[in-house]
């Protein structure tokens, strides 16, 4: 089995180009309609742009969004092209765009806040490639310097985005949280060495330049969720194992107050077959795993346990999972067995189980239910722990404010794919 077949080179290749010739087209395009782009050397400005300070014009805000929709789609078809459309899949499609319709009305509302608020700055450049971006979320209170969570997305390893998590970075803004949504290829754009490289170096990103935009550099919280959860747990752990072997490193796991994983999977030998029989294909999944023979390599799980890489364990900083037992995209035990392993090592961890919880209940429909969330308390909560003044101002917080009816939500988790 190889890492991945000709025709995913070809892709990837393909992208790289793709992504920076869509983003000119659009500037140029805006350059006639607005004037923004009126001269040769600004229009080259769009081959790597440039960090947002300040109010963006219209014509940009425009030109943004109209950007971000063609990546999200292009990759749409780039993917289903790989993929195949079979039976399964179609069905998996029509039920998430039901999924998706169903919630619209809380999306739309973090789509206008996403894209017009002044607080959001949206595709910061931290590497090369073309989804080398990060989306930061500042709190509207300016007052010191800000503790701060770099969030990584879930998406399966073939859809994640740095805005699927706007919702939870408008949030934890509120209370005065700076958030980091850090992007990274998806396969087929690349695999999963390439996810942990992307994330690795967003993370590296984050640490040097966050103090400039009133974040923290001595507060800095990592968290992952589902597939995102999997790939900053590999970050983390990768990281430490450089650090105990003295390797030369950018960014040091000391500088992670604690990290917290939502519904991941930490051991691929134990998700594969999982996987397959809910329609990620074993194929496809070894694909972008680089074949199983790196199955180890990339199990936290099972990587943690090697005795040659103990002195790690001693660096990682507290661990705290989270996971629903009603979860069948990835089932609690990941979380369970993967704290039982962790403190085997002498690592500090916990697992924080949530009775009746599905796989997006956690993530998407409570935030979007408003009013009280235990998830969205306990992570304010310990990174406001030793901060009197922040939680008394989190104590005394108006309920959050409801996104969606409650019927839509009820129908949308029968009806969700995950």
């Amino acid at each position: 089995m190889t890492s991945w077949s000709p025709s995913v080179d070809h892709l990837r290749q393909g992208e790289r180009h793709l992504d920076f010739d869509v983003r000119c087209l659009i500037c140029r395009f805006l350059g006639s309609s607005f004037g923004t782009f009126g001269n040769h050397k600004q229009q080259q400005r769009c081959r790597k742009p440039a960090r947002m300070e300040g109010k963006p014009s219209f014509s940009l805000e425009i030109g943004h969004a109209a950007a971000e929709t063609y990546l999200i789609t292009r990759l749409s078809f780039t993917l289903l092209r790989y993929l195949g459309v079979g039976y399964r899949w179609i069905t998996r499609l029509i039920a998430l765009a039901c999924y998706a319709l169903l919630l619209m009305p809380g999306f739309l509302q973090v789509a206008y806040c996403y894209f017009f608020s002044s607080q959001v700055r949206r595709s910061i450049v931290y590497g090369d490639e073309p989804r080398n971006r990060l989306d930061l979320y500042l709190p509207t209170n300016s007052n010191g310097p800000k503790p701060v969570v770099v969030f990584v997305t879930g998406g399966a390893w073939i859809i994640g985005y740095k805005a699927w998590g706007s919702l939870l970075g408008l949030q934890l803004a509120e209370r005065d949280i700076m958030v980091a949504c850090v992007d990274y290829r998806n396969f087929p754009q690349g695999t999963i060495s390439d996810m942990v490289k992307d994330v690795s170096q967003g993370i590296s990103f984050v640490c040097g330049i966050i103090g400039q935009y009133g974040g923290d550099p001595n507060r800095i919280y990592l968290m992952g969720q589902s597939a995102g959860a999997h790939i900053s747990s590999c970050v983390l752990l990768e990281q430490a194992i450089k650090e105990s072997r003295g390797e030369n490193i950018t960014w040091s796991v000391s500088q992670i107050k604690a990290y917290f994983g939502l519904s991941g999977g930490y051991n691929l030998f134990n998700l594969v077959n999982h996987f397959h029989n809910r329609g990620l294909y074993r194929s496809i999944f070894l694909s972008i795993m680089e074949g199983e023979e790196y199955f180890e390599q990339f199990s936290p799980e099972v990587r943690i346990k090697d005795p040659s890489i103990r002195g790690a364990a001693s660096l990682l900083p507290p661990i705290k999972l989270f996971h629903g037992t009603a979860d069948y995209s990835i089932p609690s035990d990941a979380s369970i067995n993967f704290v039982d392993a962790l403190k085997e090592v002498g690592a500090e961890a916990e697992v924080i189980l949530y009775e009746g919880k599905s796989h997006t209940d956690l993530f998407l429909q409570d935030p979007l239910r408003g009013g009280k969330d235990d998830l969205f308390d306990h992570v304010v909560a310990v990174i406001h722990a030793g901060d009197e003044k922040a939680l008394m101002k989190d104590a005394s917080a108006p309920p959050r404010k409801r996104l969606v009816p409650e019927i839509l939500l009820r129908l949308a988790r029968q009806i969700s794919p995950f």
